[in-house]
Formats: structure tokens, sequence, C-alpha cells
């Protein structure tokens, strides 16, 4: 029996779209009536850390109420006939639940926090975080997201399960936040990229072998899953 092919998935706002999660920035910029440097970056959190908790708190709370989609879920269906690993920008846990084996995450988690003062203390946490929740060390508790202008601690092993791809999936992001935005490049030049999004920035002129799928994530998937697994049992020569 031959080995699996290796199927690696780069995820972002658009596939959680579609299950009611909001994608917190508007038209203008704002993440929920706040800017982005009140409530997504280390400096936000120093001048008012209530306001930032709050914030995430409000956004748990949302996370809670939904459920994956039909995405979510034919991407882990794609594991009976391949090995799949999904990298994501989303920080809510709708992969984990539709049962994908393999997630990594980009940006943190949001039923998660962490220490300030050891980040390799780490919580899952699904009521609302205040000030004075503290880890066993003593200090203030912050949520497990990556802010903008901090590192992204996930980033060489998103590399290096990228350059692993036989096939490279993009569902749902604009693929202009770096770094995750330069993992596109990490494939080895013959591996077919599809790229699903309504409302795509990359054309098929872009990349050699990428597929466009301008549809929204859930009708997107359903075609690509169909297209994969029609592929998988009569494989072009």
């Amino acid at each position: 029996m031959s080995a699996k092919k290796r199927i690696v998935v780069l995820t972002g706002a658009g596939i959680s779209a579609e299950s009611g999660i909001k994608t917190f920035r508007d038209a203008g910029g704002l993440w929920e009536g706040h800017s982005i440097e009140e409530v997504a970056t280390p400096q936000g959190w120093q001048r008012n850390p209530a306001l930032v908790l709050d914030f995430y708190n409000q956004r748990r709370k949302q996370l809670l109420s939904v459920q994956p989609n039909n995405a979510h879920l034919l991407l882990h269906s794609l594991e009976d006939k391949y090995n799949v690993n999904i990298i994501t920008q989303n920080v809510d846990d709708l992969h984990e639940r539709a049962d994908s084996r393999n997630v990594l995450h980009l940006h943190g988690e949001l039923r998660k926090v962490k220490s300030t003062i050891d980040e390799t203390l780490i919580y899952d946490w699904d009521a609302d975080l205040h000030l004075g929740d503290v880890c066993i060390k003593g200090a203030q508790l912050r949520p497990h997201i990556v802010w903008f202008g901090e590192a992204v601690p996930n980033l060489s092993l998103a590399e290096e399960i990228t350059q692993t791809a036989d096939i490279l999936i993009i569902i749902g992001t604009s693929m202009q936040v770096y770094p995750a935005a330069n993992l596109i490049y990490s494939v080895k030049s013959d591996t077919p990229i599809y790229f699903i999004d309504p409302k795509p920035n990359l054309g098929e002129g872009h990349f050699k072998n990428l597929t466009v799928i301008a549809k929204p994530a859930t009708i997107g998937m359903t075609e690509l899953y169909q297209l994969l697994n029609l592929e998988r049992k009569n494989p072009t020569t």
C-alpha cells in the first residue's frame, strides 16, 4: 500500500466566519470598535489591561456559542485518505471541535491563557479572565494570543510542515498578514496549491500549479473535497 499524500492546510478568518465568528476587524480597521493598538498589542495591554481582558472575554463567549461548519468537517474527512496538517491563523478551536487531529495555531488560542512572566505556563480557560487571576507563580494571566509586535513561536514549525506538503490548501485568508503569508513560499515548486476565498487576491498566474476557487469556504471546500477524492481514485499520469 502506498503512503498517504500529505495535505497542508492554511486557514484564516474566512473559514470561521461561516460559523458566525466575527472577523473582529471591520471596514474601518477597528476590532469591535477598538483600534488594534488598544486590544491587540503589548502596549495596549500595558496601558489598559482591563479593556484587553474584556475584549477577549467577549470573543471567548462568542466562540462558545458557535459550532464548526461543513468546511471544518470536510477537512477532518480528508484524513480518511490523506495525512492532513492544519496551520491556522485563527484563535478559535473549531478545527479541534471538528476532530481534526493535527492543528497548529500561529496566533494563539482563545480558550487558553498564559502567565505574564513564564510563557510555558498555559492553562485551559473558558470563564472570563479578570485582573487578579494569576498563575502558580503569582503573576497575572493574559490571553494566550500572539499580539501584533510579538514573535510567532510556531512559525518555524509551520514552515517545516509546509515544506512537506504534497498538496497545499489555503482557505479564507487574505494572504496579507505576515509572517504567515510567507508560508506559501515554503512549498516545493511543483506542489499543487488550491486557494479558496470569495474575494481572492491571488490569481492563477501568481504561482505555478495554483487553482483559485473564488467561493466561500463551505462551498469551495465541498468542490475541492470532491475533486481531491476523484483525483485519489483516478490519479493523473
